[in-house]
Order: structure tokens, then C-alpha cells, then sequence
């Protein structure tokens, strides 16, 4: 399970850039109403969904191979966990009523306008996990009391 851990800060970026991106296409959609962008933001929210879910995945295999935690690192990894579990949650829901909502073809302008605007409120979860993943990176917390860099 070494493999997961180490490729997890490898993997996080390409769920982070689909769930990113993924509002941009909802709102092409709504401007445009061409089924390719409909498509496509469909596409966005589900390759987004299965990369988070690898990257969840990862990261939980990357904790398990830290020995011990100082407070402070434990503090922000938490917070870290928390937003990224929210983040998939949610954009899993996203997801099964957004496909709901295709295969019906039930996609009204009220009903864009709130997609676009429950996708906003999305990529806020997605910077928030972002942003303390990076933090636990940049500040080196994890660099001497992970296993998995002992090893090497």
C-alpha cells in the first residue's frame, strides 16, 4: 500500500482541475446551449468524482503510513480530511442529479442556474482541501516522521 501513499501527491491535481473546471462548463452550457459543453460538464463532474475518489483513497493510505503526528500537523491534516471528504460527498451527489437530470431531460434555465451555482459552492470545498493539503506539503511537516519516507 506503500504505492498508493507516495502517489498521492502525484494525483490530487487532476480531480482538482476537473471539479475546477467543471462550473466553467456548466456555465457554457447555460450561455450557449450547445450539447457539447452538456456533455462535456458531464464528463467534468464524473472523471472529477472517480480521481477524487482515488485521491481519497491515496491520501488515506498516505496518513496511515505517518508514525506520529505533532499537533499542529495533525491540526491542519483534519481539516485537510474534512474539506476532501465534504468535497467527494458532495460532488457525488452532484453527480447522480446532474445524470438524473440528462437522461430525463429535465435541464431547464432554473434548474442550470442552480447547478452552476451548487458547483460554485463545490470548488469552494475543492480549494479548501486543496489549499491545506498544500499547506501540510509546503511547510514539511510530514518529512521526518513519515514511515514512508524513512524507507527510502
Amino acid at each position: 500500500m506503500e504505492f498508493l501513499a507516495g502517489i498521492h501527491p502525484k494525483i490530487v491535481h487532476f480531480p482538482l482541475a476537473f471539479l475546477l473546471f467543471y462550473p466553467l462548463m456548466e456555465l457554457l452550457f447555460f450561455i450557449t446551449r450547445k450539447e457539447f459543453y452538456n456533455k462535456s460538464a458531464l464528463m467534468f463532474l464524473l472523471v472529477g468524482v472517480i480521481g477524487a475518489l482515488i485521491a481519497v483513497l491515496s491520501g488515506n493510505q498516505a496518513y496511515a503510513m505517518v508514525s506520529e503526528w505533532n499537533p499542529k500537523s495533525l491540526a491542519i491534516f483534519n481539516t485537510h480530511q474534512t474539506f476532501a471528504n465534504i468535497s467527494i460527498w458532495y460532488f457525488t451527489v452532484l453527480l447522480a442529479l446532474r445524470f438524473f437530470l440528462h437522461i430525463k431531460k429535465r435541464l431547464n434555465q432554473y434548474l442550470l442556474i442552480i447547478i452552476f451555482l451548487l458547483s460554485l459552492l463545490g470548488s469552494y470545498f475543492v480549494y479548501q482541501t486543496g489549499f491545506y493539503g498544500g499547506k501540510l506539503g509546503d511547510e514539511n511537516i510530514l518529512k521526518s516522521t513519515s514511515t514512508y519516507e524513512n524507507k527510502k
